[in-house]
């Protein structure tokens, strides 16, 4: 039933950019005669845009793959590039975005207390954290319960027990949505809490979403009482805001429980469907004031996409009952915004690399890495820390996963281990340094998730859950095939010169 709404959805946004184009490319003959004068605004507007991109301070990959194609195709090149390469969205939504990031650092106590037990713990632990409270401005918690879910199952079971216990407000914000096992359950109880009065709001993406949802299904769940936004409607037009897409996964219930991580609500994440074999992924859990920080980044976003304006302090945690809650350790949830020019998560994922002594455990489903982050990796490595890297061995995307396998090669001849879950797709992000840090989150290890999207995920310092985390990872080792220098040396020349040409356009994959 579905699959013949899909159709018709992306035949709607695709033949009228189609007709589009069209239309062009007729007036440009049409008018053959002005084609000198068409050319000559062509050149130069390619050549101002390749000025623009370098005077950016996007990542230095990110414009050689975008001066590339508009040096080869300068008449369109630039054009094209003004309509989808940029991560901006319009400068009237940026305002309303600043707006609201001002409101939610008011909100957003500043926790010097909390460092200052960190700094007597570890200086550096100290400095990451401050870090992520000056340029995100979500501060660090101590006595906060933490769970590392390390497959989707635990985390679908989790989210359904912890949505039956809600009294006041269901918050959740996904990348992707499709009907199915996973999310049909979960609606059914959404459904029942709408009539038992608690309020649902729904965030999700209309890109991650295309082929997952029929059209307008945001109407279908307000008629069910659902409050719902759409992150960036896609639109039947040659638009200039289509790159910058919300990219988190985010869960609140009643301002005292909240999940993040890389699954989101469909049914390969659960492995009820087989897509590119067993799916493995990954969430954390948190409980207790931590949550906090998950519910203002869900209701910024609800606030921009909604244009509405309500005090944030009316959403803190309803209970007020932490007792028992409490662990040992720190626990940082953050958010990565793509229109502040702060990578959060790239420095976060640097710094930890960084502080490595020992260890660093690495699984990502992308591997799509700029020589900054190829220079960290390999010089932890050359320093003697065992530096360990899980990535699938059955891709998603073929482009995206002979893009992964082409820094092998690199990685290994500086020792980093690689190693690929043959079982299937692992999804899951997740940095374990030293047995002390980890990050759960929804950062993938590429360009769109470090530079172009809105993600989010927690920092993790000597809690249960980075325990839990590394018993997950070599767990996992059990299952997949280490990768050799010789495995990734001896591959016929053209697949070397293909992967070698797919990497130099990686940051737009």
């Amino acid at each position: 039933m579905l699959k013949k709404l899909f159709i018709p959805r992306t035949m709607l946004l695709l033949v009228p950019v189609l007709m589009q184009l069209a239309i062009f490319v007729v007036l440009v003959l049409r008018f053959n005669e002005f084609f000198g004068y068409f050319y000559v605004a062509s050149i130069t507007l390619s050549i101002v845009v390749v000025v623009m991109i370098l005077n950016s301070r996007s990542n230095p990959a990110y414009k050689i793959a975008w001066i590339i194609p508009i040096m080869l195709f300068p008449i369109f090149g630039g054009v094209f590039y003004l309509l989808i390469g940029r991560n901006k969205l319009s400068n009237r939504n940026i305002k309303r975005m600043k707006l609201i990031e001002i409101k939610s650092k008011e909100v957003l106590e500043t926790h010097h207390h909390v460092l200052e037990k960190i700094r007597k713990i570890r200086r550096g632990a100290a400095l990451q954290a401050s870090y992520i409270q000056n340029y995100a401005y979500y501060p660090p918690y101590e006595d906060t319960y933490t769970e590392y879910l390390h497959i989707g199952e635990i985390k679908f079971q989790r989210l359904k027990e912890e949505l039956e216990k809600a009294k006041h407000f269901i918050f959740l914000e996904y990348y992707i949505i499709e009907e199915g096992k996973m999310w049909n359950s979960i609606l059914d109880i959404l459904k029942l809490k709408v009539a038992e009065g608690v309020e649902v709001r729904i965030i999700y993406d209309d890109v991650g979403c295309i082929f997952t949802l029929p059209r307008d299904y945001h109407l279908r769940l307000e008629e069910m009482g659902i409050q719902c936004c759409v992150f960036n409607p896609l639109e039947p037009i040659l638009s200039l805001k289509g790159n910058t897409r919300d990219h988190r996964k985010i869960a609140v219930i009643d301002g005292h429980t909240g999940f993040t991580g890389g699954i989101n609500l469909a049914d390969e994440y659960i492995n009820e469907i087989d897509k590119y074999g067993h799916w493995k992924d990954s969430s954390i859990m948190v409980k207790g004031k931590a949550v906090w920080n998950l519910t203002v980044m869900f209701l910024s976003m609800w606030h921009y996409l909604r244009g509405i304006d309500e005090d944030f302090n009316e959403f803190r945690n309803y209970t007020h009952n932490d007792n028992g809650l409490g662990s040992a350790g720190f626990v940082q949830p953050f958010a990565d915004s793509p229109l502040d020019n702060e990578s959060v998560g790239q420095t976060i994922y640097l710094n930890l690399i960084s502080k490595a002594s020992k260890s660093i455990y690495i699984t990502t489903p992308y591997l799509i890495i700029d020589y900054e982050m190829i220079n960290a990796l390999t010089t932890a490595a050359k320093n003697g820390v065992d530096v360990r890297i899980i990535t699938p061995h059955h891709g998603d995307r073929w482009y995206v996963h002979s893009v992964t396998r082409s820094y092998y090669r690199q990685l290994l001849e500086a020792s980093v281990k690689i190693y690929e879950y043959t079982p299937g797709f692992i999804h899951s992000k997740t940095f374990i340094v030293d047995d002390d840090y980890g990050v759960v989150g929804t950062i993938n290890m590429d360009y769109r998730s470090l530079y172009l999207h809105f993600e989010c995920g927690v920092w993790l310092f000597k809690t249960e859950s980075v325990v839990q985390m590394k018993d997950d990872f070599i767990d996992t080792l059990a299952m997949c095939e280490q990768i050799t220098l010789q495995q990734a040396s001896s591959l016929p020349w053209y697949r070397v010169m293909g992967r070698l040409m797919l990497r130099i356009f990686a940051p737009l994959l």
